[in-house]
């Protein structure tokens, strides 16, 4: 079973493997960020790569069919700006703008100063259990080495298709993961406090290379509800790029 099943040109079906973290009877949105990136790199990234992608998230989904379009709003042969809207019922849930850039060999001069993250294999296994519900936390494999509140590291893979019998890339599919990062290393206990993201923007520097996704994750909240989890990104061989999501923070009655 795969997140979701390909209906026609513009329609997916999810299964109940999406089922988001807040409500197991609405999407979890990491895998829909997953597929508009799928969806832009089958349409238009004909020698071109995702550099950044900035998605706005407009509403909850219920697990329904979904549509997606994309247009171009910059084109070019070495620089491209799409988006992409992903809608239920007409109505659209998620907009996306990426800009593609062309690739070039910069192997010799490649390099930064970001800190590389321990092997998953030094980590323990992360369960979710008590802390969130639904199909798609419990569809992936995730180790995690707490720090303190709002602070860890961790490592993330799954074996589910993004979308069932065609092929991915495996960028498309780490973005369809990287939504779970606002869920790695919550600052208050859930039943205290939500903190739903409203926002994700990547900035990549390098597709991933291995099945593991690292996460060096740091949650802030502010005094007046806003807040911040911000990520480095990492597979086996380095860092990725990074990933900030703006949240709203909603104190729970007591």
């Amino acid at each position: 079973m795969a997140y979701f099943d390909r209906l026609d040109h513009t329609t997916f079906a999810p299964t109940g493997l999406v089922g988001g973290g807040w409500n197991p009877d609405e999407q979890h949105i990491a895998p829909a960020l997953g597929l508009l990136a799928h969806v832009v790199e089958t349409e238009r990234a004909q020698g071109l790569q995702l550099a950044r992608l900035s998605y706005d998230i407009l509403g909850t989904l219920p697990i329904e069919p979904v549509q997606v379009q994309v247009e171009v709003l910059r084109p070019g042969r070495t620089i491209e700006l799409v988006q992409a809207t992903l809608s239920h019922a007409g109505r659209p849930a998620v907009l996306l703008r990426a800009w593609l850039l062309r690739a070039y060999d910069t192997a010799d001069i490649a390099g930064g100063s970001f800190p590389n993250l321990p092997g998953p294999d030094e980590m323990p296994v992360w369960d979710p259990d008590g802390t969130w519900h639904g199909g798609f936390v419990r569809s992936v494999e995730a180790r995690r080495c707490q720090k303190e509140p709002g602070r860890a590291v961790s490592w993330v893979r799954t074996a589910v298709p993004l979308v069932g019998d065609e092929p991915v890339s495996a960028t498309a599919r780490a973005l369809g993961l990287i939504d779970i990062a606002n869920g790695l290393t919550p600052r208050r206990p859930t039943d205290e406090v939500a903190f739903p993201n409203v926002d994700l923007t990547v900035h990549l520097v390098a597709a991933p290379r291995s099945d593991w996704l690292g996460f060096d994750t740091t949650v802030t909240f502010g005094p007046t509800g806003l807040g911040l989890t911000h990520t480095v990104l990492h597979d086996a061989q380095g860092p990725l790029g990074v990933v900030s999501q703006s949240l709203t923070v909603r104190p729970r009655p007591s």
